[in-house]
């Protein structure tokens, strides 16, 4: 018998900028990663707290992976793109050209990254404020979002870079401008970072309040008076200097973009779970939480009403879920704090030959090494004398405090790989127990979340999943796609093309369970002390610090 002549495959491309890279993958209607490729971004540290990029290196490595995964594709077949990035602030003057956010005067660095912690004395002028804008950020707005960063501009390179500024892009919408030549905004980037909100605009007895009327004067245009909801398409699509930069045919769909972590959210949290036993099917959304953890971690919770939550940010409405409200929390450092404790490790020289010897990551030898050395005990056990918190960048979420240092407490003289294994094991708990910090802040608040949704490069480590599953007490759904981030960047791209009738369809569609980790609940007891243990450190360190500070 003849087969039925098979439709056309339809293609989507998921642009991802991250802190340290950029990553593209191909993406097929079923969510399915065909092809996928990154390269490695420039990052510049001029000083303590001070983090800066190149909005021109970070374009070029967006078109050099986008021609690597559509190589050999039928161009007709790729319907739409979308992007996703960190919330960094690239600052551009009145013909698009890049300004210096730094005094050196060095203008390719303009990008200040969202971990750019330089705004500190403004952020504090900002929320001792109180306005009313700040109860949709927890009550405390973050250094590391954009009105400090303005402030800090104003006051720091009045001449330099505020007088000449034409645009301030959050990074996400600057990827869809130079895509599209549009220069709209993605709600999710002005409501997340900027303290737009969906009913009433822009307010502009904040902007008075703290210093920045001048952008109030020419009715927002510098940073925004467009505003589209995620995954709408963009002007008339990818102009032919995109197309060409791009390696794709000019006027495919462009969509709205969104912040690297709400593509991540997107990309897991509608999954179809039926038939696998887990509290969340059969029910809404708003009992999932999902997880995206790289560099740092965000938590991402969405509820049918406003739930305003301390400490933690949002309700910001439709900013990720079309039609829902979205909480935010986070951890300013987890990625970057695993990395920086294990490489700062007086053994981490042995683990890195010796990892290199198995052909193994040095991750993946940790965790068989904890494996060697747990004896008779769960691995978890073993940190029963050593506890850290992990705020070694400040606390983001539920405390808002970014003056918090990190500790460790339960050193011995041991310099031995061992001991190396339990700081990495401990720093990954402390991890998960912030996690469970986060949760039961939304939870107290009126959040019902009986599920968590992993993705970003830790969701990769088992020993992190466990520990967050037993931590938490809560079932761990890992995607059936690894790259869910790159997958919720093309969701947006295959909605903007009209392939799919709403985000909530593409969601479900293109999204998959990979794998279910469940928690051991026989652990429960040890992990209920761990976490008591937990919450004294921060006491401890308050304690320390009045006394330090004491007349």
């Amino acid at each position: 018998m003849l087969s039925k002549k098979q439709t056309p495959e339809k293609y989507y491309v998921g642009i991802d900028v991250g802190s340290a890279s950029v990553r593209a993958a191909l993406v097929d209607r079923c969510g399915t990663v065909v092809a996928h490729a990154e390269q490695q971004i420039q990052i510049w540290e001029p000083q303590p707290d001070h983090y800066e990029q190149s909005s021109a290196d970070i374009w070029a490595a967006c078109c050099s992976v986008t021609k690597k995964v559509v190589s050999g594709v039928d161009a007709s077949q790729i319907r739409g793109v979308g992007f996703d990035a960190t919330c960094s602030l690239v600052v551009v003057d009145k013909q698009f050209q890049p300004l210096a956010v730094n005094c050196e005067g060095q203008s390719y660095r303009n990008v200040i990254m969202w971990m750019d912690h330089r705004a500190v004395s403004q952020v504090e002028r900002i929320n001792a404020t109180q306005h009313r804008v700040l109860s949709y950020v927890g009550g405390v707005m973050s250094v590391e979002m954009q009105p400090p960063k303005l402030l800090w501009i104003k006051e720091n390179l009045r001449e330099l870079c505020w007088e000449k500024a034409g645009y301030f892009f959050d990074l996400p919408d600057f990827l869809s401008w130079k895509a599209t030549g549009v220069t709209a905004r993605s709600l999710c980037t002005l409501v997340c970072k900027w303290t737009y909100t969906p009913d009433g605009g822009w307010d502009d007895s904040f902007w008075k309040m703290i210093g920045l009327e001048d952008l109030v004067k020419d009715k927002y245009e510098k940073i925004g008076n467009h505003v589209l909801s995620p995954g709408e398409s963009v002007g008339k699509g990818l102009t032919p200097k995109a197309a060409e930069d791009l390696g794709l045919p000019a006027g495919i769909a462009v969509a709205a973009s969104l912040i690297d972590a709400h593509a991540g959210g997107l990309g897991v949290i509608g999954v179809d779970v039926k038939g696998h036993n887990l509290p969340c099917e059969n029910q809404p959304v708003t009992s999932r939480l999902a997880l995206i953890c790289g560099t740092s971690s965000c938590h991402m919770g969405v509820s049918e009403k406003p739930i305003f939550v301390p400490g933690v940010w949002g309700p910001y409405f439709s900013a990720m879920v079309p039609g829902l409200w979205l909480n935010e929390g986070g951890q300013s450092a987890t990625g970057k704090l695993i990395d920086h404790v294990v490489r700062s490790h007086a053994a981490f020289p042995e683990l890195q030959s010796k990892a290199a010897a198995s052909a193994h990551s040095i991750y993946m030898y940790l965790n068989s090494h904890l494996d060697l050395i747990k004896k008779s005990l769960p691995v978890g056990f073993l940190t029963v004398d050593l506890h850290v918190w992990p705020d070694f960048h400040g606390n983001r979420s539920p405390l808002t405090d970014l003056t918090l240092k990190g500790m460790v407490v339960g050193l011995t003289l041991s310099r031995s790989l061992d001991e190396l294994a339990l700081i990495y094991l401990a720093t990954i708990q402390a991890i998960a127990l912030g996690t469970r910090h986060i949760l039961e802040t939304m939870e107290a608040a009126g959040h019902c979340i009986n599920t968590l949704f992993l993705c970003g490069g830790l969701s990769k480590n088992p020993l992190f999943v466990q520990m967050h599953a037993d931590i938490t007490g809560k079932p761990v759904v890992l995607s059936k796609e690894v790259e869910s981030v790159l997958v919720g960047a093309a969701i947006l791209g295959a909605c903007a093309s009209g392939d799919f009738a709403s985000i909530q369809e593409a969601m479900a569609k293109m999204g998959g369970v990979g794998r279910v980790v469940q928690p051991n609940h026989e652990h429960k007891r040890f992990y209920d002390k761990k976490y008591q243990v937990f919450l004294k450190l921060v006491e401890h360190q308050r304690e320390y610090r009045s006394i330090m500070n004491s007349s």
